[in-house]
């Protein structure tokens, strides 16, 4: 997203206590507003990616480039925001083709009998300014559990073929083993081949839908 740059309209900042005490209908700003509407995620430029330490001492970083998105959102009344996410985990890249095919076999996603895992939002909080928090359910191996998003939203953009745009930056951090991936190997140093923490990253340029 680093090609549109960031923020490039004006956002007016928010007291501090606004996300709580906004009254239901009003707007928190005038460029959050704006924005309100149907989305959909620009896969050529956007990046839904993970990280997770390897042997202890390196990181490990991939990427899945198979998905289909709906986001809605709604910058007069943001806890009426929602995405839904489904991502076809067979289209895993970690850059070595060894490797993604270790992840998508039985010992991690199983894609066999797995082939998708899913997002959908249950509630989105505006936490002031221009972050919010959105919680979901993530379904994994038939497994489906909630996390927290915490979303930077980094502006918005006409872009040169005319097509409206929103950046916005989401991560977290969840324990696999939670989602049944518990495949490890001990080291004799002691610790774990794979860290069971692992760092989601949700780097969306977005498109304003006209239908």
């Amino acid at each position: 997203m680093g090609i549109f740059g960031r923020r490039q309209t004006a956002v007016s900042e928010p007291p501090p206590a606004l996300a709580e005490t906004t009254p239901r209908g009003v707007a928190l700003s005038p460029a959050l507003q704006a924005l309100t509407g149907r989305w959909t995620i620009d896969r050529p430029h956007s990046h839904i990616g993970f990280s997770v330490r390897h042997a202890m001492v390196t990181t490990v970083r991939g990427a899945f480039t198979d998905y289909d998105s709906t986001l809605y959102f709604d910058g007069a009344q943001p806890s009426e925001s929602r995405a839904d996410l489904v991502i076809r985990v067979a289209s895993v890249d970690t850059g070595v083709e060894q490797r993604d095919a270790h992840i998508i076999g039985p010992d991690f996603f199983d894609a066999r009998h797995y082939p998708e895992m899913t997002f959908h939002s249950t509630s989105t909080v505006h936490e002031g300014g221009e972050t919010f928090r959105m919680t979901g359910d993530l379904t994994i191996r038939d497994v489906t559990r909630p996390v927290d998003l915490h979303i930077d939203y980094l502006g918005s953009v006409l872009d040169p073929f005319g097509f409206e745009r929103a950046g916005f930056d989401g991560t977290t951090t969840i324990d696999r083993t939670e989602w049944g991936l518990v495949y490890n190997q001990r080291l004799k140093a002691g610790g774990t081949m794979v860290s069971e923490k692992v760092r989601l990253q949700f780097d969306i340029s977005a498109i304003r839908s006209t239908s």
